[in-house]
């Protein structure tokens, strides 16, 4: 097997992987498929884990991981689905991260590979078997790079700042403690 045939093959299945796996999970946020709670449900849980206002963030944590899984398993956008992905990541790996790294004990390892793996993608590319090798890589140019994940570092590093701001409040830790 050819040697470029073979990297595209690998980039085509992390690409459906992890993209299959965060469209579940943004499923479940979004439209509470898979047994997830849907907007409402998870709403309530952002707002009881610091994200507020809740229903906002678990359309934006739904659409991140949905959408961002979506155009990963397709290679379209490649470099704004990874870095929507890694950003969606990025709030989940705050939540988890007080246990620890493993998730056998609820740590952060589990969003914190999805990210790493999305981020990955969205800088390497897609390979020729995707929609953006079909498009010309119109959407996955390097400009394209640079703005998708300067515009998600910023939106993480401010959503994730609100939430510790929000949890290092006395009502914020008051639910925490509640919820344990």
């Amino acid at each position: 097997m050819h040697f470029t045939l073979r990297k595209d093959l690998g980039l085509l299945s992390l690409r459906l992987a992890a993209g299959g796996v965060l469209m579940a999970h943004g499923t479940q946020k979004l439209f509470g498929w898979f047994g997830g709670g849907g907007i409402e449900g998870t709403a309530r849980a952002m707002e009881h884990m610091g994200f507020t206002p809740g229903r906002r963030s678990a359309i934006a944590a739904g659409l991140g991981e949905a959408g961002g899984g979506a155009l990963l398993a397709l290679g379209l956008a490649t470099p704004a689905a990874g870095a929507a992905a890694a950003g969606a990541m990025a709030g989940a790996v705050s939540v988890h991260a007080p246990a620890g790294f493993f998730a056998q004990g609820g740590g952060f390892e589990y969003p914190a590979l999805l990210g790493a793996v999305a981020a990955g993608l969205g800088v390497t590319g897609p390979g020729r078997i995707s929609l953006d090798h079909i498009s010309r890589h119109r959407l996955d140019r390097p400009a394209v790079i640079v703005a998708a994940f300067a515009v998600s570092a910023v939106a993480a590093t401010l959503v994730v700042s609100r939430r510790a701001a929000a949890m290092e409040s006395p009502a914020g830790a008051d639910e925490v403690t509640e919820s344990h």
